[in-house]
Protein backbone atom coordinates (compact mmCIF):
# COMPACT_ATOMS: atom_id res chain seq x y z
CA UNK A 1 0.00 0.00 0.00
CA UNK A 2 1.47 3.78 -1.04
CA UNK A 3 2.26 5.75 1.62
CA UNK A 4 0.45 8.85 1.15
CA UNK A 5 3.46 10.99 2.64
CA UNK A 6 5.60 9.09 -0.14
CA UNK A 7 4.07 11.28 -2.65
CA UNK A 8 4.08 14.36 -0.72
CA UNK A 9 7.53 14.20 -0.41
CA UNK A 10 8.22 13.07 -4.34
CA UNK A 11 6.59 16.53 -5.15
CA UNK A 12 8.59 18.78 -2.68
CA UNK A 13 11.74 17.14 -3.78
CA UNK A 14 11.25 17.83 -7.31
CA UNK A 15 9.53 21.75 -6.49
CA UNK A 16 13.53 22.04 -4.81
CA UNK A 17 16.09 19.94 -6.43
CA UNK A 18 17.74 23.04 -7.92
CA UNK A 19 17.87 25.26 -5.34
CA UNK A 20 19.34 22.61 -2.71
CA UNK A 21 22.05 21.47 -5.20
CA UNK A 22 22.81 25.34 -5.41
CA UNK A 23 22.91 25.87 -1.70
CA UNK A 24 25.14 22.70 -1.74
CA UNK A 25 27.40 24.12 -4.32
CA UNK A 26 27.68 27.04 -2.37
CA UNK A 27 28.98 25.51 0.75
CA UNK A 28 30.85 23.01 -0.92
CA UNK A 29 32.33 24.94 -3.86
CA UNK A 30 32.59 21.44 -6.10
CA UNK A 31 29.22 20.55 -8.31
CA UNK A 32 30.43 16.66 -7.91
CA UNK A 33 29.45 16.92 -4.17
CA UNK A 34 27.32 18.95 -4.51
CA UNK A 35 25.21 16.37 -6.63
CA UNK A 36 25.76 13.96 -3.97
CA UNK A 37 25.28 15.59 -1.31
CA UNK A 38 21.69 16.95 -2.61
CA UNK A 39 20.87 13.25 -2.74
CA UNK A 40 22.45 12.46 0.41
CA UNK A 41 19.69 14.89 1.89
CA UNK A 42 16.80 13.39 -0.02
CA UNK A 43 18.14 9.94 1.26
CA UNK A 44 17.29 11.70 5.02
CA UNK A 45 14.62 12.73 4.04
CA UNK A 46 12.96 10.35 3.14
CA UNK A 47 13.79 7.97 5.87
CA UNK A 48 12.21 10.87 8.10
CA UNK A 49 8.95 11.56 5.68
CA UNK A 50 6.54 9.88 8.19
CA UNK A 51 6.77 12.87 10.15
CA UNK A 52 6.24 15.52 7.12
CA UNK A 53 2.57 16.02 7.59
CA UNK A 54 3.95 17.87 11.03
CA UNK A 55 6.27 20.51 9.49
CA UNK A 56 4.96 23.34 9.48
CA UNK A 57 7.41 24.62 6.55
CA UNK A 58 8.66 21.81 4.10
CA UNK A 59 11.22 23.91 2.36
CA UNK A 60 12.89 25.01 5.42
CA UNK A 61 13.04 21.29 6.97
CA UNK A 62 14.78 20.18 3.56
CA UNK A 63 17.42 23.11 3.74
CA UNK A 64 17.55 22.19 7.47
CA UNK A 65 18.75 18.47 6.58
CA UNK A 66 21.21 19.96 3.56
CA UNK A 67 22.98 22.43 5.52
CA UNK A 68 23.36 19.94 8.06
CA UNK A 69 24.31 17.17 5.50
CA UNK A 70 27.20 19.43 3.89
CA UNK A 71 28.49 20.99 7.36
CA UNK A 72 28.94 17.28 8.13
CA UNK A 73 31.40 16.79 5.27
CA UNK A 74 33.08 19.74 5.71
CA UNK A 75 33.77 18.31 9.33
CA UNK A 76 35.25 14.88 7.92
CA UNK A 77 37.49 16.65 5.59
CA UNK A 78 38.17 20.09 6.97
CA UNK A 79 39.51 21.49 3.98
CA UNK A 80 40.30 24.95 3.57
CA UNK A 81 41.89 27.17 0.77
CA UNK A 82 45.90 27.33 0.58
CA UNK A 83 47.88 29.43 -2.14
CA UNK A 84 49.41 28.24 -5.00
CA UNK A 85 53.13 27.07 -4.67
CA UNK A 86 55.88 27.78 -6.80
CA UNK A 87 56.52 24.63 -9.82
CA UNK A 88 59.98 23.88 -10.57
CA UNK A 89 61.12 24.96 -14.34
CA UNK A 90 57.66 27.34 -14.81
CA UNK A 91 57.41 31.33 -14.60
CA UNK A 92 54.01 31.74 -12.95
CA UNK A 93 54.81 35.92 -12.56
CA UNK A 94 56.09 38.02 -10.33
CA UNK A 95 52.70 38.54 -8.24
CA UNK A 96 51.17 36.80 -5.64
CA UNK A 97 50.15 33.12 -6.05
CA UNK A 98 46.07 33.16 -6.14
CA UNK A 99 43.73 30.79 -3.52
CA UNK A 100 44.47 27.57 -4.50
CA UNK A 101 40.72 25.22 -3.99
CA UNK A 102 42.02 22.04 -5.83
CA UNK A 103 37.93 20.84 -5.28
CA UNK A 104 36.55 23.65 -7.27
CA UNK A 105 34.30 22.82 -10.09
CA UNK A 106 32.25 25.15 -12.38
CA UNK A 107 28.23 25.12 -12.29
CA UNK A 108 25.92 24.94 -15.28
CA UNK A 109 23.77 27.99 -15.02
CA UNK A 110 21.01 26.50 -16.67
CA UNK A 111 20.31 24.42 -13.79
CA UNK A 112 19.60 27.20 -11.75
CA UNK A 113 16.00 27.52 -9.87
CA UNK A 114 14.22 29.26 -12.35
CA UNK A 115 12.91 31.61 -9.08
CA UNK A 116 15.52 34.01 -7.02
CA UNK A 117 14.63 33.17 -3.35
CA UNK A 118 12.81 35.34 -1.30
CA UNK A 119 14.86 38.14 0.79
CA UNK A 120 13.86 39.04 4.18
CA UNK A 121 14.74 42.46 5.17
CA UNK A 122 18.59 42.14 3.68
CA UNK A 123 20.84 43.89 5.79
CA UNK A 124 22.45 46.93 3.69
CA UNK A 125 25.93 45.68 4.23
CA UNK A 126 25.33 41.96 3.05
CA UNK A 127 27.68 41.09 0.21
CA UNK A 128 24.81 39.97 -1.57
CA UNK A 129 22.15 37.32 -2.84
CA UNK A 130 22.14 34.90 -5.69
CA UNK A 131 25.62 34.99 -6.91
CA UNK A 132 27.86 31.85 -7.92
CA UNK A 133 30.62 33.86 -9.58
CA UNK A 134 33.74 31.83 -8.87
CA UNK A 135 35.67 34.82 -7.12
CA UNK A 136 32.69 35.14 -4.17
CA UNK A 137 32.81 31.36 -4.11
CA UNK A 138 36.82 31.13 -3.91
CA UNK A 139 35.69 34.08 -1.17
CA UNK A 140 33.20 32.55 1.28
CA UNK A 141 35.42 29.09 0.78
CA UNK A 142 37.76 31.01 3.06
CA UNK A 143 35.19 31.14 6.56
CA UNK A 144 34.95 28.40 8.34
CA UNK A 145 32.20 26.11 7.94
CA UNK A 146 29.61 27.31 10.34
CA UNK A 147 30.06 31.10 9.44
CA UNK A 148 29.76 30.15 5.86
CA UNK A 149 26.70 28.22 5.74
CA UNK A 150 25.11 31.35 8.00
CA UNK A 151 26.29 34.01 5.92
CA UNK A 152 24.96 31.99 2.76
CA UNK A 153 21.45 30.86 4.73
CA UNK A 154 20.51 34.60 5.25
CA UNK A 155 22.85 36.69 2.66
CA UNK A 156 22.44 34.73 0.00
CA UNK A 157 18.63 31.97 0.44
CA UNK A 158 17.27 34.97 2.40
CA UNK A 159 16.18 33.08 5.53
CA UNK A 160 15.39 35.76 8.53
CA UNK A 161 17.90 35.79 11.51
CA UNK A 162 16.04 33.79 13.72
CA UNK A 163 14.97 30.81 10.51
CA UNK A 164 18.85 30.86 10.16
CA UNK A 165 18.96 30.11 13.80
CA UNK A 166 16.66 27.80 13.35
CA UNK A 167 18.45 25.67 10.21
CA UNK A 168 21.87 25.93 12.20
CA UNK A 169 19.93 24.84 15.53
CA UNK A 170 21.68 27.38 17.22
CA UNK A 171 20.54 30.10 19.15
CA UNK A 172 19.61 33.50 17.79
CA UNK A 173 22.49 35.47 18.96
CA UNK A 174 25.24 32.85 17.93
CA UNK A 175 23.45 32.97 14.47
CA UNK A 176 23.81 36.47 14.04
CA UNK A 177 27.37 36.62 15.79
CA UNK A 178 28.30 34.19 12.72
CA UNK A 179 26.51 36.08 10.16
CA UNK A 180 28.51 39.32 11.48
CA UNK A 181 32.02 38.19 11.44
CA UNK A 182 31.43 36.12 8.14
CA UNK A 183 30.08 39.21 6.77
CA UNK A 184 33.27 41.20 7.94
CA UNK A 185 35.72 38.24 6.79
CA UNK A 186 34.12 37.95 3.47
CA UNK A 187 33.86 41.86 2.59
CA UNK A 188 38.03 41.31 3.01
CA UNK A 189 38.42 38.90 1.02
CA UNK A 190 36.25 39.85 -2.08
CA UNK A 191 37.55 42.73 -4.66
CA UNK A 192 37.35 46.54 -3.62
CA UNK A 193 35.90 47.19 -6.55
CA UNK A 194 32.56 44.95 -6.97
CA UNK A 195 29.62 46.36 -4.85
CA UNK A 196 26.84 44.87 -7.25
CA UNK A 197 27.26 40.82 -6.51
CA UNK A 198 23.93 40.14 -7.57
CA UNK A 199 23.62 37.38 -9.79
CA UNK A 200 23.27 38.32 -13.67
CA UNK A 201 24.70 36.68 -16.67
CA UNK A 202 27.64 37.87 -19.07
CA UNK A 203 26.50 40.78 -20.85
CA UNK A 204 26.48 41.29 -24.47
CA UNK A 205 30.12 42.62 -24.74
CA UNK A 206 31.39 39.78 -22.60
CA UNK A 207 29.75 37.50 -24.65
CA UNK A 208 31.52 39.21 -27.82
CA UNK A 209 34.82 39.45 -26.38
CA UNK A 210 33.59 35.22 -25.53
CA UNK A 211 33.51 34.88 -29.58
CA UNK A 212 36.54 37.03 -30.01
CA UNK A 213 38.66 34.39 -27.69
CA UNK A 214 37.12 31.14 -29.34
CA UNK A 215 38.25 32.40 -32.95
CA UNK A 216 41.60 33.19 -31.45
CA UNK A 217 42.33 30.23 -30.28
CA UNK A 218 40.36 27.97 -33.55
CA UNK A 219 42.90 30.06 -35.55
CA UNK A 220 46.11 29.86 -33.31
CA UNK A 221 46.14 33.68 -33.30
CA UNK A 222 48.70 34.44 -30.23
CA UNK A 223 48.52 38.30 -31.02
CA UNK A 224 44.60 38.56 -31.04
CA UNK A 225 44.39 36.39 -27.56
CA UNK A 226 47.11 38.60 -26.46
CA UNK A 227 45.16 41.53 -27.07
CA UNK A 228 42.33 40.57 -25.13
CA UNK A 229 43.88 39.74 -21.67
CA UNK A 230 44.84 42.27 -18.51
CA UNK A 231 48.67 42.42 -18.13
CA UNK A 232 48.06 41.22 -14.75
CA UNK A 233 45.68 38.14 -15.77
CA UNK A 234 45.03 35.06 -13.57
CA UNK A 235 44.67 32.22 -14.47
CA UNK A 236 44.42 28.62 -12.43
CA UNK A 237 43.67 25.36 -13.16
CA UNK A 238 42.28 23.20 -10.24
CA UNK A 239 42.87 20.62 -9.04
CA UNK A 240 45.87 20.57 -11.59
CA UNK A 241 48.91 22.86 -9.65
CA UNK A 242 49.67 24.99 -12.83
CA UNK A 243 49.27 29.15 -12.19
CA UNK A 244 50.03 32.34 -13.72
CA UNK A 245 49.46 36.38 -12.54
CA UNK A 246 50.95 38.41 -15.75
CA UNK A 247 50.54 38.36 -19.27
CA UNK A 248 54.04 37.36 -20.40
CA UNK A 249 54.59 34.33 -18.18
CA UNK A 250 50.73 33.08 -19.25
CA UNK A 251 51.68 33.45 -22.97
CA UNK A 252 55.82 32.06 -22.70
CA UNK A 253 53.34 29.50 -21.33
CA UNK A 254 49.99 29.13 -24.15
CA UNK A 255 52.79 29.83 -27.29
CA UNK A 256 54.60 27.01 -28.19
CA UNK A 257 50.94 24.60 -26.95
CA UNK A 258 49.60 26.92 -29.80
CA UNK A 259 52.15 26.87 -32.62
CA UNK A 260 51.81 24.65 -34.86
CA UNK A 261 55.61 24.87 -35.68
CA UNK A 262 56.21 24.01 -32.14
CA UNK A 263 57.40 20.61 -30.80
CA UNK A 264 55.11 21.31 -28.09
CA UNK A 265 51.81 21.70 -30.39
CA UNK A 266 49.42 20.30 -29.18
CA UNK A 267 46.70 20.48 -31.93
CA UNK A 268 43.90 22.25 -33.40
CA UNK A 269 40.92 23.96 -30.88
CA UNK A 270 37.27 24.08 -31.35
CA UNK A 271 34.77 26.05 -28.92
CA UNK A 272 31.72 26.18 -27.76
CA UNK A 273 30.40 29.03 -25.49
CA UNK A 274 28.47 27.79 -22.19
CA UNK A 275 26.87 29.15 -19.20
CA UNK A 276 28.94 28.66 -15.91
CA UNK A 277 28.44 30.52 -12.72
CA UNK A 278 26.48 33.85 -14.43
CA UNK A 279 30.05 34.28 -16.06
CA UNK A 280 31.17 33.65 -20.20
CA UNK A 281 32.51 30.61 -20.51
CA UNK A 282 33.94 28.09 -23.26
CA UNK A 283 34.17 24.54 -23.71
CA UNK A 284 37.13 23.51 -25.50
CA UNK A 285 37.88 20.47 -27.97
CA UNK A 286 41.40 19.41 -28.92
CA UNK A 287 42.26 17.33 -32.15
CA UNK A 288 45.52 16.16 -31.44
CA UNK A 289 48.27 16.00 -34.38
CA UNK A 290 47.71 13.12 -36.26
CA UNK A 291 43.78 12.30 -35.55
CA UNK A 292 40.66 13.29 -36.92
CA UNK A 293 38.15 13.57 -33.71
CA UNK A 294 38.14 16.91 -30.97
CA UNK A 295 37.46 15.24 -27.46
CA UNK A 296 36.69 17.14 -25.03
CA UNK A 297 39.95 19.30 -23.33
CA UNK A 298 38.74 21.62 -20.65
CA UNK A 299 36.05 24.15 -19.56
CA UNK A 300 37.30 27.67 -19.70
CA UNK A 301 35.78 29.97 -17.08
CA UNK A 302 36.51 33.49 -17.93
CA UNK A 303 36.54 36.96 -15.55
CA UNK A 304 36.38 40.71 -17.69
CA UNK A 305 37.32 43.70 -16.52
CA UNK A 306 37.28 47.15 -18.33
CA UNK A 307 36.21 44.96 -21.72
CA UNK A 308 39.89 42.53 -21.18
CA UNK A 309 39.53 39.13 -19.60
CA UNK A 310 41.13 39.76 -15.98
CA UNK A 311 41.27 35.93 -14.81
CA UNK A 312 41.33 32.46 -16.37
CA UNK A 313 40.06 29.55 -14.44
CA UNK A 314 40.57 26.19 -16.26
CA UNK A 315 38.81 23.17 -14.98
CA UNK A 316 39.24 19.65 -16.57
CA UNK A 317 36.35 17.85 -18.85
CA UNK A 318 35.06 15.37 -17.26
CA UNK A 319 31.99 17.65 -16.31
CA UNK A 320 30.87 18.12 -19.97
CA UNK A 321 27.78 16.21 -19.63
CA UNK A 322 26.31 18.06 -16.90
CA UNK A 323 26.36 21.13 -18.79
CA UNK A 324 25.07 19.24 -21.55
CA UNK A 325 27.97 18.32 -23.93
CA UNK A 326 28.99 15.67 -26.08
CA UNK A 327 33.14 14.33 -25.10
CA UNK A 328 33.70 14.45 -28.45
CA UNK A 329 33.17 16.31 -31.84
Amino acid sequence: MTNPDDGALSTLVEAHTDELRVHCYRLLGSYDEAEDLTQETFLRAWRARDTLEDIGNPRAWLYKIATHVCLDFLRKHNRRPTVYEPVPGMDSGDRPPPARLPWLQPFPDDQLPEAEAPLHEPDEQAVASETLELVFLTAIQQLPPRQRAAVILRDVAGWSAQETADLLESTLASANSAVQRGRSALREALPDRREDWSASRASTDELALLRRYMDAAANADIDAMVELVCEDVVLTMPPNPFWFTSREALFAFVRPNLDPASPMFAGHWRHLPVHANGQPAVAGYLRRPGTSVHRAQLIDVLRVEGGRIAEITTFEPHLFPAFGLPMTL
